[in-house]
């Protein structure tokens, strides 16, 4: 398969990226379509749905091998469960799939046609094999059981950050880093109020930590 396009997203690296789609609200990314796929006839029509299915490579997680059990995180990190039933990026075939909102379309940019989306739980530069629109009446399946993928119980963060700290990022930053704060990034089973955690965000390190249901940001480095 030949990628169609690639995602450009506030994540240089897998630490900190939603644990699923649309769980992270107002939270923006742009699909950038590779040169022969730039042609806007591509996208006629894209523009009456409000959600799209993405169907991409887990690109930092391609093996030769495969094992038949993974650990889901979700599980502390310490049960197998069957990989078929598991939204693990350890895949024989590394695809993942995930629904984004669509904002809008950017009809003319630099690099042709651009979809802007909301939602993406995807590092930048995931390569994208393809588009579907999402449909409701046969995609959502709002009494089905999830296993142990349901819903956390645990609440958003309290986020606190310094304004001398805030100041060093761009105004448009602001409100993106505090969502993906709120939302907890660090792995589910981490637990340690005084660990500083690393987040790489955007073109910046934010180092945090977290003790009884509130953030602190302690320091925001500017990645050269």
């Amino acid at each position: 398969m030949t990628p169609i396009a690639h995602i450009r997203s506030f994540f240089p690296t897998k630490f900190g990226i939603p644990r699923q789609s649309n769980i992270v609200e107002g939270l923006e990314a742009r699909i950038v379509f590779e040169p022969e796929f730039r042609n806007a006839e591509a996208l006629r029509g894209i523009e009456s749905y409000d959600y799209l299915w993405l169907i991409w490579q887990f690109s930092e997680n391609v093996r030769q091998e495969w094992s038949p059990t993974v650990r889901p995180p979700r599980l502390g990190g310490n049960k197998r469960m069957g990989v078929f039933a598991t939204r693990s990026p350890f895949r024989p075939n590394a695809l993942g799939l995930s629904s984004v909102r669509l904002v809008r379309v950017d009809w003319h940019t630099p690099e042709g046609p651009q979809l802007c989306v909301e939602g993406a739980d995807l590092m930048d530069g995931t390569p994208i094999f393809d588009i579907k629109p999402y449909v409701a009446y046969t995609d959502s399946h709002p009494d089905a059981r999830s296993g142990f993928a349901n819903p956390p119980e645990m609440g958003l963060l309290e986020v606190a950050v310094p304004d001398d700290l805030l100041s060093l990022l761009p105004a448009d930053l602001h409100r993106p880093l505090h969502v993906v704060l709120a939302n907890d990034p660090r792995p589910s089973y981490h637990n340690d109020p005084e660990r500083v955690y690393v987040l790489p965000f955007d073109k910046y390190e934010v180092g945090f930590v977290v003790d009884e249901g509130s953030l602190k940001v302690v320091r925001i480095v500017k990645i050269l």
